[in-house]
């Protein structure tokens, strides 16, 4: 077996509009500190590429704002969670199994967790992930710590410790990492053999709907979801990397995409994939990360 090359293909960010609304892990360039913030805004703003409609929400190092996540024990839509919850926003999340409606992400909400793929018998039965289930379990997922008064975002890999003096809030599993390495193999999402490739569930150079969570340079923390024009377009996982890096994006890591990559904010909801015919697929998801104000 030998490693697969990404060749990653400069992609031409083509912005013909732009719409505005309004490791170790890296911790140093991403924390809050509660009892001196300032808030800064929210920034939605949407990118008309040539394949894709890209959907990106900021949110400021410097906010009132939280990040947290949800899970439902049945499958629910973006704006279901956004009613049942109030929040400003809501993005989907992890990875599930639309058979039994059960999660193949973790998820961790107070500092339980609250989804376990562990207990999914589709997965850890499956004779065919049984040679890929310990990279299925240390899947990467995007992390909420308290750390004293600071709050802290981070991305890294699910049995990774959690960063002394730290208490970790809340978490949500997707993969493969973005940025700054690209972990498909290392998460079980690509395999090649003698040059043939075996294992590709995501498509990574193929173009589709995709959802991902990134963190800037200065510590934002920064929403993506890529809407399809057609059937046939969107976004390859390789080209979304180089998107994300032109937005100063230094930490990055994908989440389920395709039909379920859907997102809600100021009352209405964006879904990301379109049928052959044309027509938007609204499907409901497992789990979900949801933003909050902290003050009214």
């Amino acid at each position: 077996m030998r490693k697969i090359i990404i060749k990653l293909i400069l992609f031409p960010i083509l912005l013909t509009s732009c719409q505005t609304r309004s490791e170790s892990e890296n911790l140093s360039s991403s924390s809050v500190n509660s009892a001196e913030v300032e808030s800064h805004p929210l920034t939605h703003k949407i990118y008309e590429l040539p394949t894709a409609k890209v959907h990106t929400l900021l949110i400021p190092n410097q906010s009132n704002f939280t990040i947290d996540v949800a899970v439902s024990n049945t499958l629910k839509t973006v704006e279901d969670y956004a009613q049942e919850t109030e929040a400003v926003a809501v993005l989907n999340g992890g990875f599930f199994d639309p058979v039994n409606g059960q999660t193949t992400s973790y998820v961790v909400k107070e500092g339980k967790v609250i989804a376990d793929p562990s207990n999914n018998p589709r997965l850890m039965d499956n004779s065919q992930l049984k040679p890929y289930l310990n990279k299925i379990l240390n899947r990467s997922e995007f992390r909420r710590y308290q750390c004293g008064e600071l709050t802290r975002h981070a991305i890294a890999y699910h049995i990774e410790p959690v960063p002394e003096n730290c208490q970790l809030t809340s978490a949500i599993g997707g993969g493969p990492q973005l940025l700054p390495n690209f972990s498909a193999e290392e998460e079980a999402f690509f395999e090649s053999v003698n040059g043939q490739v075996t294992r590709d569930p995501l498509g990574l150079e193929r173009a589709n709907a995709r959802t991902a969570i990134g963190i800037t340079s200065s510590g934002d923390v920064l929403w993506i979801m890529v809407e399809q024009k057609s059937s046939s377009t969107g976004l390859s996982l390789l080209e979304l990397r180089d998107f994300l890096e032109s937005k100063e994006v230094t930490s990055a890591m994908n989440l389920d995409g395709g039909s379920s990559s859907s997102f809600f904010y100021q009352g209405k909801s964006f879904y990301g994939k379109k049928s052959t015919d044309g027509n938007v697929i609204k499907r409901p998801v497992k789990s979900v990360l949801l933003l909050f104000n902290a003050v009214p």
